[in-house]
């Protein structure tokens, strides 16, 4: 098993971008996701269904769109430095098909506790332009 590193803390400062990613969502990655959850709900592959409550269409999973954000900040962080991840949900992400819908996740620091020596990174989530997620936010433990 591989140790992972954690960020150097006195390299950090608030405001500073330290992920930036674009992800593609498509039918294939909402079927994949579904198998991988065990969420079935059918506003997640049919079309009918997902416009009969409203919806503009088949949307993604608000986990998957959750967990793309918090690979981001992972990835960046280093396996098992993310302490806490919050996030509200703030408007589905239709889905096309074909077709993708592009999320764009930005990862920046929030704030820094230096007695702690953590760092919480906001992020930025949108799809379209219009951020899909809120307050989204993640504790991350830094060296």
């Amino acid at each position: 098993m591989t140790e992972s590193t954690s960020p150097s803390f006195d390299g950090l400062e608030k405001g500073q971008t330290v992920a930036e990613r674009e992800v593609a969502i498509t039918r294939d990655t909402l079927v994949r996701y579904a198998g991988a959850s065990g969420d079935f709900n059918p506003i997640h592959y049919n079309d009918i269904i997902a416009e009969e409550v409203g919806l503009p269409g088949v949307i993604a999973h608000g986990m998957l769109t959750m967990g793309i954000g918090a690979s981001v900040v992972e990835e960046w962080a280093g396996a098992g430095n993310v302490s806490d991840y919050q996030v509200r949900f703030t408007r589905p992400i239709p889905v096309p098909n074909p077709g993708a819908a592009s999320v764009a996740v930005v990862a920046r620091i929030g704030a820094l506790d230096e007695e702690r020596r953590t760092a919480r990174v906001d992020l930025t989530v949108e799809f379209e332009g219009a951020k899909v997620l809120g307050k989204a936010q993640a504790i991350v433990d830094c060296e």
